[in-house]
């Protein structure tokens, strides 16, 4: 059976979601408490956005397959479905800085990663110092010059549609870089703080950091509106942008079609490489991250 985990998790003391060996991370680390509440070996787990350390999740998913049998088991003498059993019985075996919110059983045209049709993430940065509430000092970050959300906001709209963010992404052998980004928006919250949204169908490694980055200089007033997207443009990786820290980044959301024939179409979709001529047709193999 095909499981889906929807989580959240404080990055603060991880490295990152991916396993390394002599390493503390989220997928090593759920996987140790999955198969002590399964009585199985660690499972394989296979998630909707990759994270680095130090960045948070409010609404991470993944998923892994487990024995119809163990599944059914799962509650015991008691009456609990089995996916409330298992979160019930997570709670009692994983660190306080994991949680997992639900388990349910998916049709096996599910895919975390694949199925995916948009990442959510939003990005913390307190320009008033002296305001910052110190409980949140773990997911904001504190800038030391002021910023002009209204330009933020504006520079961020500019980079929205299907382009080719290789200038803000790591590249990877085989990959592509074209995104389409949904939503690169900044306001102040009731505190002062900046908040930033970026959504995307999918996103290269330090995509979004560096999205933010580029933004920020327009906020300080070093770089003109258009800036960002004159980066962009250019296709390669500019020193300029500077990547901002980790833990001012958290993941929001993951969304996914409903009914298995949608989520089959969009793995298909996730699949196939990109390129800016021609969208939809591609070769297999690329593989979108968070």
């Amino acid at each position: 059976m095909r499981i889906r985990i929807d989580l959240a998790y404080d990055g603060t003391d991880f490295s990152g979601w991916a396993r390394q060996p002599g390493l503390r991370s989220v997928e090593q680390t759920l996987a140790e408490g999955l198969g002590t509440v399964l009585r199985t070996p660690p499972p394989k787990l296979t998630v909707g956005g990759r994270t680095d350390a130090g960045v948070h999740a409010r609404g991470s998913v993944c998923h892994l397959e487990v024995d119809p049998r163990v599944w059914r088991a799962l509650p015991g003498r008691s009456a609990r479905p089995s996916g409330e059993a298992l979160v019930s019985r997570l709670r009692g075996v994983l660190p306080g800085d994991v949680v997992v919110r639900a388990a349910t059983a998916v049709p096996g045209t599910f895919d975390a990663r694949f199925s995916a049709l948009r990442r959510r993430y939003t990005y913390r940065v307190c320009d008033r110092p002296h305001l910052l509430d110190p409980l949140r000092r773990h997911d904001t970050v504190v800038w030391r010059r002021p910023l002009d959300v209204a330009l933020m906001d504006e520079a961020g709209g500019t980079l929205l549609g299907l382009r080719d963010f290789a200038a803000f992404c790591r590249r990877r052998d085989g990959a592509t870089t074209v995104r389409t980004l949904l939503a690169h928006g900044w306001w102040r919250d009731d505190t002062g703080v900046l908040v930033g949204t970026v959504e995307a169908d999918a996103f290269c490694h330090s995509m979004v950091r560096a999205l933010v980055g580029s933004v920020v200089a327009v906020g300080e007033g070093r770089r003109p509106v258009g800036w960002p997207l004159e980066v962009l443009r250019a296709g390669r990786r500019d020193p300029a942008v500077q990547v901002m820290p980790a833990h001012g980044l958290c993941l929001e959301e993951i969304c996914y079609p409903e009914g298995e024939e949608a989520l089959a179409i969009r793995d298909r979709e996730s699949r196939a490489v990109r390129s800016l001529n021609d969208p939809q047709v591609g070769q297999e193999g690329d593989a979108p991250t968070g």
